[in-house]
Parts: C-alpha cells; sequence; structure tokens
C-alpha cells in the first residue's frame, strides 16, 4: 500500500519531551510520559526568567515577567477526537464539547490501526491524570496524533488528508500538553499588602449586575491601582442574563448572586483589610408570616440555573462549569442592581418594597423599583407567592452565607464576595478539589478536560502568610507567544509565590489585569479584551 507522506511531519523529533510546571521560584515537576504510552520519570529543569518591578502605590507592587525555557520545541499537530458521552448542554464558547481528546486504549489502537491502513503514521499517547486531590491518579486514557508541523496552516493541510479517512479531527499546539514543558509563559503578579496599602480592595459588578464590562474599563471608571476580571458569568441568553454571575457574588455588603453548591470564594473584608479564600454556600427563604418557602435564586432568570449547584436543579443539584441546569420549582430575588428588563414567562410576580411590604402582584415583568426589590416565582413558588403575596402583606427575605465548616458569613458595607473555581492551594499545599467544584467528571474524562488540563490563559488570587493579597494573571493560547498555565501549574505558580491559600477565578478570554486603567496583558479573544461580569479593584484611598 502506497504510504502518505504528510509536508513537514519529519520536522521535528518524535520523541516527547519532560513536562516542567514552570514557576517564578519553584521549579515543579509531574510525572511525563513519552509517546506509545511508554512512561518517564520526572525531569527537573528550570527556565530563564525576565522581570520588572513597579511600585504603584505604597503597599501595592506589580512584577510582570517572562518565563522561558529555551530548549523547549514545539510543533502543530493534527488531533483525532473520539466521541465522548455528553450530560451536558452549552452556548458558552469556552465550554468543553461532545468530542474528547482522550479515551479507551481500545479506541486509541483500533484508530491507529484504521489511519495506519490509510496510509498514515499515526502514535499513541498516553495521557495522566494531573495531581488532583479526588479525582483518579495514573493514567487517564489515550490519545492519537499524526504528524508535527512548523506552521498551522500545515497541520489544517495535513487534518483534511485524515479527516478523509474516516475520522474527526482537531488542530493542537503542543505547547499546551501537560506532558512538555511551556516554552513561554507571560505574567503578571500584584501584591497588595494591607498593613501598609491606606485604600480599599473590593469586588464590583459597577452597579448594575445584569450588565458586561471590560476590567480596564471598571478600572478607569474607578481609578484603580489594580484590576483583574473576578468570577464565572452568563455568557449567552439561553444560559441567562448576560452579564449576571453564576456563582455567588456580593458588592459592598449585599449578596446579589447566590452560590452554585460549595465553591471557592474570595471574601474581602473591612475593604480589604482582611481577606480569606473559602468555599461557601448560600441559602435564602422567604417568609410571610409562618409561612416560608426556599429562594433558589438572586439576579438570574427562574428555572435556569449556570454552573447548576442548587437543590432540586436537574440534571445535577452538584457544581457543574459551564453546564446550565433547570429548575421546575423556582423562586428567584431580584435586587435593584439588576438594572435591566425582568424576566417574562409564565409564574408569578410580586414587587415590594425596602420593608417587605407588598406593592402589586402580576404577571412577571417590568423593572425593579429603586430601593426595592422583586420575587418572581414558577411552579409551586409561583402558587406561594399567589396565595401570600396579597395586597399590603409583608414578604421578608432572609440571607445565609456559610463557610464549609457551617460557620456564618455576616456582611456588611465593607465586605465583598468573588467566585470561581477550583481551590487552588490550601493551607500551603497544593490541594486542588477539582472534582467536588464541578470542573472535571472522573466518569466522563472529556468533561472539563481541555478547562483543566490543558494550558489556558488564567487568573488566580491568593493569600501568603503575611496576609497580603496575591492576584495574577497568565496570558495563553499564544497570545504574544505565551501558552498558559494547567491547573496544576496554576496552583505551583501561586505556591511559589508564597500562597498560603489560593484560588482560580475566570479564565480563558476573560483574563485581564489593568494597571492604573491601563490593560497590560493581552487577552486571548480575537476581539480583545472580552466584556466580564464582576471585577477585583485595588482602589487608593481618595476612593
Amino acid at each position: 500500500m502506497r504510504r502518505t507522506r504528510i509536508r513537514g511531519a519529519a520536522r521535528y523529533s518524535a520523541r516527547a519531551r519532560a513536562r516542567l510546571a514552570a514557576t517564578l521560584v519553584l521549579a515543579v515537576t509531574v510525572p511525563a510520559f513519552l509517546p506509545g504510552a511508554a512512561e518517564a520519570g520526572p525531569v527537573h529543569r528550570t527556565g530563564t526568567e525576565q522581570w520588572t518591578t513597579q511600585t504603584v502605590a505604597p503597599g501595592v507592587t506589580v512584577r510582570t515577567g517572562v518565563i522561558q525555557h529555551p530548549g523547549a520545541r514545539h510543533s502543530w499537530t493534527v488531533t483525532v477526537q473520539a466521541p465522548a458521552g455528553s450530560r451536558w448542554s452549552t452556548n458558552d464558547p469556552d465550554a468543553p464539547v461532545t468530542w474528547a481528546e482522550v479515551s479507551t486504549r481500545t479506541w486509541a489502537e483500533d484508530t491507529a490501526r484504521k489511519l495506519t491502513q490509510a496510509g498514515f503514521r499515526p502514535r499513541v499517547e498516553s495521557v495522566q491524570w494531573p495531581e488532583y486531590a479526588d479525582t483518579p491518579h495514573g493514567l487517564m486514557g489515550y490519545r492519537v496524533r499524526v504528524g508535527r508541523f512548523a506552521t498551522q496552516e500545515e497541520a489544517r493541510t495535513a487534518a483534511s488528508a485524515v479527516t478523509a479517512a474516516g475520522v474527526r479531527t482537531t488542530l493542537s499546539w503542543t505547547g499546551y500538553d501537560i506532558q512538555e514543558p511551556a516554552d513561554l509563559e507571560h505574567v503578571h503578579v500584584a501584591v497588595i499588602d494591607p498593613k501598609t496599602f491606606d485604600g480599599r480592595i473590593e469586588a464590583t459588578h459597577d452597579g448594575n449586575v445584569a450588565q458586561r464590562e471590560t476590567t480596564s474599563a471598571v478600572a478607569r471608571k474607578l481609578k484603580s491601582l489594580v484590576g483583574v476580571n473576578g468570577g464565572f458569568f452568563v455568557l449567552s441568553p439561553g444560559d441567562g442574563v448576560p452579564g449576571t454571575m453564576s456563582g455567588i457574588g456580593a458588592y459592598r455588603g449585599e449578596l446579589e448572586s447566590m452560590a452554585a453548591g460549595s465553591r471557592s470564594a474570595l471574601l474581602i473584608e473591612d475593604g480589604g483589610h482582611r481577606i480569606r479564600i473559602a468555599d461557601l454556600t448560600s441559602t435564602a427563604t422567604a417568609r410571610a408570616g409562618k409561612a416560608a418557602y426556599p429562594v433558589q435564586g438572586v439576579n438570574r432568570v427562574p428555572g435556569t440555573v449556570r454552573d447548576c449547584g442548587r437543590p432540586g436543579s436537574t440534571p445535577s443539584e452538584l457544581p457543574w462549569q459551564d453546564v446550565t441546569c433547570r429548575l421546575a420549582d423556582d423562586m428567584v430575588r431580584f435586587t435593584d442592581a439588576f438594572q435591566a428588563d425582568l424576566p417574562t414567562g409564565p409564574g408569578t410576580q410580586v414587587v415590594l418594597d425596602a420593608s417587605g411590604r407588598v406593592l402589586s402582584t402580576g404577571a412577571r415583568g417590568g423593572r425593579v423599583p429603586e430601593g426595592g426589590y422583586v420575587l418572581q416565582g414558577i411552579g409551586g413558588a409561583a402558587d406561594w407567592l399567589a396565595a401570600h403575596a396579597g395586597p399590603n402583606r409583608r414578604i421578608r427575605v432572609g440571607e445565609v452565607v456559610r463557610t464549609a465548616d457551617g460557620r456564618r458569613v455576616t456582611l456588611d458595607g465593607d465586605d465583598s464576595i468573588v467566585s470561581a473555581a477550583p481551590t487552588l492551594v490550601k493551607d500551603g499545599r497544593i490541594d486542588i478539589d477539582a472534582a467536588a467544584e464541578g470542573v472535571v467528571d472522573p466518569e466522563y474524562t472529556s468533561f472539563g478536560y481541555a478547562w483543566a488540563n490543558v494550558r489556558q490563559p488564567r487568573t488566580m488570587a491568593g493569600i501568603d502568610r503575611r496576609g497580603r493579597l496575591i492576584l495574577a494573571t497568565v496570558d495563553g493560547r499564544l497570545k504574544n507567544g505565551s501558552e498558559g498555565f494547567t491547573l496544576h501549574e496554576a496552583a505551583a505558580f501561586m505556591r511559589s509565590l508564597g500562597a498560603v491559600q489560593a484560588m482560580n477565578l475566570d479564565g480563558g478570554g476573560s483574563t485581564a489585569m489593568a494597571v492604573n486603567g491601563t490593560l497590560v496583558n493581552h487577552p486571548s479573544d480575537a476581539a480583545g479584551e472580552r466584556a466580564v461580569g464582576d471585577t477585583v479593584q485595588v482602589l487608593p484611598a481618595a476612593h
């Protein structure tokens, strides 16, 4: 049989290089594996670093770094995709797909045999689980790849030929692989010392939770010293109201969105003089006299729960990243920070003043009155509201936020919360609870694979032993040549900076850092800096 020769395939060595998670101070090693599923032990290497340091204000320092590994040699390659089970649906461009890069050994061997018979020279590579705290260890599965190419265009041409053999393909840059060291990473690190900084730190949605704005635009408006993007938020109207948060968010002491299960959150208390990271849950209850009904959401579309994690939500009551769950019986509270038209549709709406006195009852829609709030219910919640929201009656809503150990979090006007997932560092150790926080699923290895286990742009927050806040970003997706971090590399990076507690914030195209109102990193979206939900801003004393 005539073999198909793919142009450019012989330009690079077929032997994969050992992976190194590059950090500022700490060289991190994890298992690396040769093509053909042969395993290699960890290799210790160090990269080169170039740094500039800027003191933005007393107690606020920003370091900009370029981390390089001159020996790394990467290429474009054609990756064959395997059919994957799916139990979610989504409209998010950063979300997982129903085709997987990693599958079973049987699939990999059958696929490689099919491609060999078609004249190609496929290679089978083993893929190992990252060192998460709550997932299997060792072998995750196998992938099949064809060729190594100097340019993406050459790989795209080769992919057309491979696809013609009856398989599904995608293009991959080997610099994103956890088995090989990244050759270039652009990072920005801001350190804020609350003992010497005389300004304030706050999470903010800039007064309107139903909008999206870029991190740098909010920073300029607030005259921020440093700003980074915050938590996960709704992007598509099919998943809710764009801009609203899909996890717990609180601004100036007001709870403006509820938790998606128990997930990591950055608590900024006393205007940033006290900062901590904890897994948070939230509950709320509407009470009319002795009658009570659970409130499952704040400032979101009734029945639509982005990232899941609410009691009764289907298909999961647990948090699932980038998945939209549904609730048949759902009551949602809207605050006056929701400055958009209220959702419409079947159900009941009650408009109340600040004291909880019923102003009107009727169909869903309209706006939240200034200083008041609105309750919307569908299913059983609509029936409850219709039965208890008579003229001049009162319905009060009580909200409770708790840490994972059950301690109540009391919010006042100097407190704010921004949340995402997962935890990266706990008590000074890398401790990534990826499955518990719903960013990977051990039963469906395709779920969250690219999101968590492939290098991506990341935004991270941490706290060191001195109580200083660390805000960090890494560019990715080859923006300005930078490849990004995997979740494990993000954890190792934060630990190398001295973080004893650290968490992952929203990343991908959302990753952004502004210094004195100027964007300093290179966001990965083709259109430039992405408009996001909430942000974390470091504000000068005069603000």
